[in-house]
């Protein structure tokens, strides 16, 4: 199933994907409840979505166009976990760049992006050259938690996965690199394109057979599987609930492949007019244009 969130007739609601249009389920006064108005509060009921599809109706159903489809979860209660360096060739690209050998990280390097810098697919992100003037793309598997817990075996990890979505881990590089550290440079309004759906877990059998890729203006400049993570998704889950808890609705990034555009000769950055599509197979397309 494929669950979003969003504007219609000025109101929020979650919404179902479903051929041309979407179900609302709220729209439908015996399910007009707030776990169909809130992503998060959804996630934490832990309703049998299935019920909602077989009892669908005329007027649970709303064309495509007459919605506005935000972030699935337009707001994170916490910051979004990031994974850094964890595909193999990304970690060798950035170090040649540093002049470093690269090499697998023995650990996870783990870095977060403000619940501020979230937006949706289709959101114009903002460009501030007298803020940065060095904004890179970044696609990745993004997952999303339905069920909490501390110090999670990696063969139970997956259990506690809700559901997977595209993140866009836009980076400010002469912010990242002046400040030699990544939160500031991985923050800027609008850094964190996410969606456009949650699919849920029950649809992907293997987060580790994903192809993965970004696309600018229709040239591609990453390619690449998740299978070549140095952390696989069970794993991340793994390390991160090692001495903090985690909880229902955390947004995790999983690092992303080589070809971003800093490591490039000459390198590249995007600009106001570019359009970035990034793609995990089976989870969907996240297009935003920088203006």
């Amino acid at each position: 199933m494929k669950l979003g969130t969003c504007l219609y007739n000025d109101q929020t609601y979650v919404c179902i994907a479903e051929g041309d249009g979407v179900l609302i389920p709220a729209l439908e006064p015996g399910f007009d409840q707030p776990a169909w108005r809130d992503m998060l509060t959804l996630i934490d009921s832990g309703t049998d979505l299935t019920v909602v599809q077989a009892a669908a109706t005329d007027a649970m159903r709303v064309d495509a166009a007459n919605i506005t489809l935000l972030a699935p979860i337009p707001r994170p209660r916490k910051n979004v976990m990031c994974l850094g360096l964890n595909y193999l060739e990304h970690a060798e690209e950035t170090a040649n760049q540093i002049g470093r050998t690269g090499k697998a990280p023995q650990y996870p390097i783990v870095f977060t992006k403000c619940p501020t810098s979230v937006t949706g697919h289709e959101t114009e992100i903002p460009f501030d050259p007298d803020t940065c003037s060095q904004l890179d793309w970044e696609a990745e598997l993004g997952l999303v938690l339905g069920k909490g817990g501390k110090k999670i075996s990696r063969d139970q990890a997956l259990s506690h996965v809700f559901g997977y979505t595209v993140i866009n881990d836009l980076s400010a590089r002469d912010i990242q690199l002046n400040h030699k550290q990544y939160f500031l440079g991985k923050s800027l309004d609008g850094g964190c394109p996410m969606g456009p759906w949650i699919v849920t877990a029950d649809e992907i059998a293997d987060p580790q057979n994903l192809d993965i890729s970004c696309r600018v203006n229709g040239v591609t400049k990453q390619a690449s599987n998740t299978c070549n993570m140095i952390f696989d998704v069970s794993t991340i889950i793994e390390w991160l609930s090692r001495g903090m808890t985690l909880e229902a609705g955390d947004v995790i990034a999983t690092g992303t492949p080589s070809g971003v555009g800093f490591v490039r000769e000459p390198p590249e950055f995007l600009l106001p007019g570019d359009v970035v599509e990034c793609e995990v197979k089976s989870v969907g397309v996240l297009r935003n244009k920088i203006v």
